[in-house]
């Protein structure tokens, strides 16, 4: 049995965690802490907090004093740390949250688990892993290889920049102080409870709703998908089984442009009406309600600064050591998160009200079609 604290928890990879790991592990005692930002949701946690599998706490790991107290009273053995602000567009906007809760929130973290287990002496036992992203790395060209766990760290965005500061951070508390830490950097994920601020929850909601569906540029822009569920298989694998102070790529080895992607989004909206015909009640707006094609709403849209053009991840040292591969081919994986979207309605309806709907004219309503 393990004493677990999961951060960012409420969150879109998080929340995937938790039930993972509960599922997985069920003797292992739970506390999930998040600081319930915009992009939180803690509806999926409710029935775990009310039947108490895990405890909740709302909280910001920039909280020294909170960070001290929870690992006092609960003696934790394991920390799988996924909080942090994770959009590169917002990054661009409002750069100083990144730094605040992905670098010294890291920090912050790092030392209270650090000096904890120093007390107790159980450093050498315990784990802490430090969920990072496949960004820190830049962009690479068409022909280059992919990304491995020694590629160099060129970020490009302030959200890659904060999380490359806090990847050196777990580094350093490695080398210097012993701690027992491991890194991963992940591919793009998908999957259910994601924020529609991100590509795909975004086109399935705008499909549905018959609004534009923007892609930045030519839509060229490549990327490695991942289904939540590999990536959350993968977490509790390192966690238990990686070898202390190693980085691990985890990758879904499904790399498809931006504008491929968005196809294969419209293409699944499209057979999930004409296999249920309720859908045409429920939304009317949607191009499938009335036979056609969702493609006709994509709409290409001026770049933002400092987009990367493909990521690639090569995940051979964590299939090789540690036998983990993604299971979840991308066109069956995307099926499935259209249809949790479509049963999902309400838990996407409340989460895009108020200041997201303010987002979505911020960022999206400057930009010119091409």
């Amino acid at each position: 049995m393990q004493n677990v604290l999961i951060t960012g928890g409420a969150g879109f990879i998080g929340q995937n965690l938790v039930h993972a790991w509960r599922a997985a592990r069920p003797a292992d005692r739970l506390v999930v802490v998040d600081a319930m930002t915009y992009a939180a949701n803690i509806r999926s946690l409710e029935p775990l907090i009310a039947d108490r599998s895990i405890q909740f706490v709302n909280g910001d790991i920039c909280n020294a004093a909170l960070m001290q107290r929870l690992f006092e009273e609960h003696k934790f053995t394991r920390v799988a740390h996924l909080a942090a602000e994770s959009h590169v567009d917002r990054s661009i906007s409002d750069p100083e949250a990144f730094l605040q809760t992905n670098v010294l929130g890291t920090f912050t973290l790092l030392k209270a688990a650090l000096d904890a287990w120093r007390t107790s002496a159980t450093l050498g036992s315990a784990r802490f892993l430090h969920v990072s992203t496949d960004e820190v790395y830049g962009s690479l060209g068409f022909a280059d290889p992919a990304f491995t766990e020694s590629s160099p760290y060129r970020p490009n965005s302030p959200y890659a920049a904060s999380k490359a500061s806090s990847d050196h951070l777990v580094r350093a508390f490695v080398a210097t102080y012993g701690m027992p830490a491991l890194i991963t950097n992940c591919s793009n994920n998908y999957g259910p409870y994601q924020h529609p601020e991100k590509l795909i929850p975004l086109m399935i909601i705008h499909a549905l709703e018959g609004k534009p569906l923007p892609v930045y540029g030519d839509g060229s822009n490549v990327r490695d998908w991942m289904h939540v569920s590999d990536h959350c298989d993968a977490l509790m694998n390192v966690i238990e089984r990686g070898r202390s102070g190693e980085t691990y790529n985890v990758g879904g080895g499904n790399e498809l442009n931006n504008r491929d992607v968005v196809g294969l989004i419209c293409d699944a909206i499209d057979h999930a009406f004409a296999s249920s015909p309720d859908l045409a009640t429920r939304f009317p707006s949607c191009p499938a309600a009335s036979d056609r094609s969702c493609r006709m709403l994509i709409s290409f849209v001026t770049d933002r600064p400092g987009h990367d053009h493909r990521y690639a991840i090569n995940a051979a040292k964590l299939a090789d050591e540690l036998g983990s591969r993604c299971s979840m081919g991308f066109e069956s994986g995307l099926t499935q998160t259209v249809r949790w979207y479509l049963d999902h309605e309400e838990w996407w309806r409340d989460v895009t009200s108020g200041a997201y709907k303010a987002w979505i004219d911020k960022n999206y309503g400057f930009r010119i079609a091409v």
